[in-house]
């Protein structure tokens, strides 16, 4: 995919759903990839995606990685991502996020199965860390950081761990993310600067639907949904619900 910005569909689903993947986005500028998100079977969501539109793409291609949070159903396929690119691929990636959600990645999450490494011939343990798999950029409170063609700012939402949404840059376009949160219409605002944005809908502690389909015209129609439930009725919805191996143009 070699032009202007763009997006492929990996998942749509929410961390319960039996028909989707969970929710995840492939951010593409001039054959450069930012990966939103990174839920497993991640490779599998990769190949299944790309093979929908004619276009053959794996996690090699892929050198940054951008988290909104750390719940597993956004976050557990870094293992193998990271564990792919340092004995398949024999490069760092680059990992990004906000430092609230950056400071526990690894003894909160990846440090059980990637700390510890044992030589099989003499039982020795050595202990490693993550700036061995990974190089890590925090997406500063205020303002904007730069990886590859990508310049990306956050925002804290409304959930129940530090979770940013997202605003992105490149080639003088802008997609904005939610990612989980209630309905919050000052971040709903802050995404509408973005010349698209996408954003979660579901039950509970999430946004419900309806809120959504109350906003003004103008921000429904710069509106994409994600993030829905198995039971969301996803034909003649007002709001357009992105598909699993759908192309985007921002």
């Amino acid at each position: 995919m070699n032009g202007p910005l763009g997006f492929l569909v990996l998942g749509v689903g929410d961390a319960f759903s039996t028909l989707h993947y969970a929710s995840c986005l492939l951010v593409g500028f001039e054959r450069q990839w930012l990966l939103i998100d990174c839920p497993h079977p991640i490779r599998k969501m990769l190949r299944e995606a790309t093979e929908k539109i004619g276009f053959s793409l794996d996690i090699d291609s892929i050198g940054h990685v951008v988290l909104t949070h750390l719940h597993a159903d956004h976050c557990s396929g870094v293992e193998g991502f990271l564990f792919f690119h340092r004995y398949a691929v024999k490069q760092k990636p680059v990992l990004v996020g906000h430092e609230s959600v950056m400071s526990k990645l690894w003894s909160g999450h990846l440090a059980a199965g990637m700390e510890t490494s044992t030589d099989l011939s003499t039982g020795m343990e050595r202990t490693r860390s993550l700036e061995e798999f990974a190089s890590v950029v925090h997406i500063p409170t205020q303002g904007e950081v730069r990886v590859g063609p990508f310049s990306i700012a956050c925002r804290t939402t409304m959930h129940t761990v530090p979770t940013t949404a997202l605003r992105i840059r490149a080639g003088h376009r802008c997609l904005g993310y939610s990612s989980d949160t209630s309905f919050d219409p000052e971040l709903i605002d802050w995404l509408a600067e973005a010349d698209m944005f996408v954003h979660e809908t579901n039950a509970g502690i999430h946004t419900e639907y309806e809120k959504l389909c109350n906003l003004p015209g103008n921000l429904r129609e710069k509106m994409k949904i994600i993030h829905y439930p198995d039971s969301f009725r996803v034909d003649g919805a007002e709001i357009e619900p992105l598909r699993e191996g759908g192309w985007y143009i921002v």
